[in-house]
């Protein structure tokens, strides 16, 4: 597969090693030209030293026939920039974005970025599921949507606690999905009450995630 990477910081230079060693064709777009040089003498003759931003730049790193473009580097407006170019002039099937402030992944995902991948957000999960964080757990942004899957334990003192889901004080438009109780998944409907020790799967916008969190762990 070809793809073009936009962005040779730390994250694009090791993505696009790894895609490299995976057998892939890889073009590299970044402005910077001593970061351009560095890169080149470490991967090869792949690196374009040109503004990823521009439509003239990526036409001559062949997004038309790239099955993807990445964009990777350090600023969410670029990266927004980068792939609706991508997607506008060149057609390029599939665009990826780099997401440095998790809130912006909604305004991403509105204006039509396919996938987009949040440091911050993959850091935060892995905190709340190995520390003792009150059980809130934000697992994953649905592709190409603007909602996200939510987990929750059932703690003594919180909110659900012996309550029905139609009693929860939800945010309009999320949905409780499930119920896992004593390693069994339970349908979920408006007059099953939630007992301590119940994980709660919800569906729900990231815009509301903070409503959900005081929901169900106060």
């Amino acid at each position: 597969m070809y793809f073009v990477v936009a962005g040779a910081g730390e994250v694009g230079f090791h993505l696009s090693q790894a895609l490299l060693e995976a057998g892939h064709e890889v073009t590299i777009i970044e402005a910077d030209r001593r970061r351009a040089n560095f890169v080149q003498d470490k991967l090869g003759s792949i690196v374009m030293n040109a503004a990823a931003d521009e439509g003239r730049a990526q036409m001559e790193a062949g997004c038309s026939r790239a099955d993807a473009l990445i964009a990777v580097t350090g600023d969410d407006a670029k990266n927004l920039v980068i792939c609706q170019l991508a997607k506008l002039n060149c057609h390029t099937p599939r665009v990826i974005a780099r997401v440095n402030n998790p809130k912006n992944e909604i305004v991403f995902k509105t204006l039509g970025i396919d996938e987009t991948i949040s440091s911050t957000r993959v850091l935060m999960n892995v905190i709340e599921q190995e520390l003792p964080s009150g059980g809130f757990m934000p697992i994953m942004p649905l592709a190409g949507t603007d909602i996200e899957m939510i987990e929750a334990d059932v703690a003594p003192g919180t909110p659900p606690a012996g309550k029905t889901i139609g009693s929860l004080r939800l945010p309009s438009g999320a949905l409780v999905a499930g119920v896992f109780r004593k390693g069994k998944l339970l349908h979920a409907d408006e007059d099953t009450k939630l007992e301590i020790g119940d994980r709660v799967i919800v569906f729900a916008a990231t815009a509301s995630e903070s409503e959900v969190r005081k929901a169900l762990v106060g």
